[in-house]
């Protein structure tokens, strides 16, 4: 009987001791679906797992089903009162009246969020937009690719209950106008990462309030923008940190436009694809000056030639790694092999098919 106790008291021991260290440093590791599971397994592993916040700060139910219904569930458990992050990316069956929901039944359960991604969610508008965010104070991430619905509105509740957003993604809210980007400028000037893909009522002005007023900008994703001129694109040269800039379809950009982007040296990712105008002289500007450079596409590009590449192995031979030059009819030596005499360190020829 006594060693019998004596077991007992040993495993026990080793339940509260090894195992719960091991969990510890295991649990931050696995996906939210397995630590769901997990809970299952027993009473003592639910308790254990449960008294870790650390491990509940994300709700993850990107590309889920019922997800509306899920996201509800979730924040009425005490486990998830200190979230950080949510992911509806792609999730289905989340409506404004889930956000009007979460409002009125958990409204202190996203005082600690930080990051919200409701990217592809077309079902929520500016109302849901309004209800969700104005429970969450410290939300710095807000993601809303791919929504027809969202309008300056939305922007409007955005701005006026989220104060601290750093990173904003609005690529694909094609509603959206310059008064949005009057509102992003006036409000978020500490501003690091933006993307107005194919955000297309925006014009020269409304992207000039933004570059103006938003001085810390290290990311600005301007893809399948093709209204803006050089107008616009000379003042990008404001940004100073910047250190990735998507132009991907730039079709007004010119050479002096260019040499103007070229004063922002930190860049380290540029996408000229489809930048029509563009010819060596506005690359080896660039090139001259922003001697970081680790991605540059240059795709369908036809008047910049052999001569540019010159230059640019000159100044970028050690940083770049992906050189996209497809399509450019003007190089004449674009092979692998070529382009890695040149170019020692690339990795990546083509990032567009």
């Amino acid at each position: 009987m006594e060693a019998k106790k004596v077991t007992e008291e040993e495993e026990e021991t080793w339940k509260r001791e090894i195992v719960t260290s091991v969990m510890r440093l295991v649990s931050t590791r696995l996906p939210q679906t397995d630590l769901i599971s997990l809970l299952l397994v027993s009473p003592w592993l639910y308790r254990t797992l449960v008294s870790y916040p650390s491990i509940w700060l994300n709700i993850d139910l990107r590309e889920m089903t019922n997800a509306g219904d899920r996201l509800l569930a979730a924040l009425s458990l005490p486990r998830y009162r200190q979230v950080k992050h949510i992911n509806l990316e792609f999730a289905q069956g989340v409506v404004d009246s889930h956000l009007k929901l979460v409002k009125a039944r958990c409204p202190d359960a996203l005082l600690s969020l930080e990051c919200l991604n409701l990217n592809g969610c077309q079902k929520i508008s500016d109302s849901g937009i309004e209800d969700i965010t104005s429970i969450c104070p410290k939300l710095k991430v807000f993601s809303i690719y791919w929504n027809v619905r969202v309008t300056d509105a939305g922007i409007r509740h955005l701005v006026k209950n989220c104060r601290h957003i750093i990173d904003l993604n609005l690529s694909g809210c094609k509603s959206l106008t310059d008064k949005s980007m009057g509102l992003v400028a006036e409000s978020y000037q500490e501003l690091e990462s933006l993307n107005i893909t194919r955000c297309v009522k925006i014009t020269d002005d409304g992207l000039l309030k933004v570059l103006q007023k938003c001085s810390s900008l290290q990311t600005l994703n301007l893809y399948a923008l093709s209204g803006f001129t050089d107008k616009a694109y000379k003042k990008i040269s404001l940004l100073a940190d910047l250190r990735f800039l998507d132009l991907c379809g730039a079709q007004n950009i010119s050479d002096e436009g260019l040499g103007n982007i070229a004063k922002c040296n930190k860049l380290e990712s540029l996408n000229l694809t489809w930048c029509v105008r563009i010819t060596d002289a506005g690359v080896i500007t660039m090139a001259n000056s922003c001697t970081s450079l680790e991605f540059l596409s240059l795709f369908g590009i036809v008047g910049v030639t052999d001569r540019c590449l010159e230059i640019l192995s000159q100044t970028c031979s050690t940083t770049l790694t992906t050189l996209d030059v497809n399509g450019c009819i003007g190089i004449k030596r674009r092979s692998r092999e070529e382009l890695l005499k040149m170019f020692p360190r690339l990795t990546c020829f083509k990032v567009h098919s």
